[in-house]
């Protein structure tokens, strides 16, 4: 017989994560896909991959979206990833919502980007090209638990996610928290706010970019009410120029 899922109590008014806007890499990797090419599209480091002209317009629709929360409603505490795509969404929401945020903000290595290892910015394309076991590993062993040499399996990011969270919950009690960081963080959420007893997927679920996802306390504890939203992405914007990036 299985018991129902044990989801341990918190003391945090409400948690809001969102996954950066599009980056260029988000971009490039799409691209690739579309064309199958298997060179590796993005050039440098993960954490400095910055932010596309659009993803630029996505991170100021957000700032509207907060502008747009009911008082009393707007998170009073923003955590964010210490990776510039996440740092530079997050400024751009506080600029378009300046009439509004007077919020504590706080960076935690914590929420980075799930490290890839020696596999860092390659796409699925480019690494069954150059290393067609290593990725016939990654697809039997399933996405959740596959760890590429020198990163992460998706179990190692729930892992910290988890400690994260214990440290917010004792130094943030009863405030409303907004997370700025990654689709794999946004997931790690999701499976340890799940409680103990949590299946992990079998697939990961999407995380759009830009898109805001909501546990609030009921009863004492989180619980998910909403997913990957982006209907703030859909109202009436203005296009950012392209400026030059790194």
């Amino acid at each position: 017989m299985t018991s129902p899922r044990l989801v341990p109590p918190s003391s945090l008014s409400a948690v809001r994560a969102i996954r950066h806007g599009r980056s260029t890499a988000n971009l490039a990797f799409a691209e690739a896909e579309r064309t199958g090419a298997t060179d590796l599209p993005v050039s440098g480091v993960d954490r400095d991959v910055p932010l596309s002209r659009s993803g630029i317009d996505q991170a100021r629709a957000l700032g509207r979206w907060w502008s747009h929360l009911p008082p009393g409603h707007q998170p009073d505490l923003v955590v964010c990833s210490p990776y510039e795509r996440a740092m530079r969404t997050w400024q751009e929401m506080a600029r378009t919502a300046a009439d509004v945020v007077d919020v504590e903000t706080v960076v935690d290595e914590r929420l980075r980007d799930r490290e890839m290892g020696v596999y860092e910015l390659y796409t699925p394309a480019a690494l069954r090209a150059r290393s067609p076991e290593e990725a016939d590993r990654r697809e039997r062993v399933g996405e959740w638990h596959y760890r590429p040499p020198g990163g992460e399996a998706m179990t190692d990011v729930a892992v910290r996610v988890g400690q994260f969270l214990t440290d917010l919950d004792r130094a943030a009690q009863g405030r409303s928290v907004l997370i700025v960081a990654h689709d794999a963080i946004v997931i790690a959420l999701r499976h340890v706010l799940g409680g103990i007893g949590a299946v992990a997927p079998g697939r990961l679920p999407p995380v759009p970019n830009a898109s805001v996802s909501t546990w609030e306390n009921r009863g004492g504890r989180l619980a998910l009410t909403s997913w990957g939203d982006t209907r703030h992405l859909t109202r009436p914007t203005t296009p950012t120029k392209e400026t030059p990036h790194r």
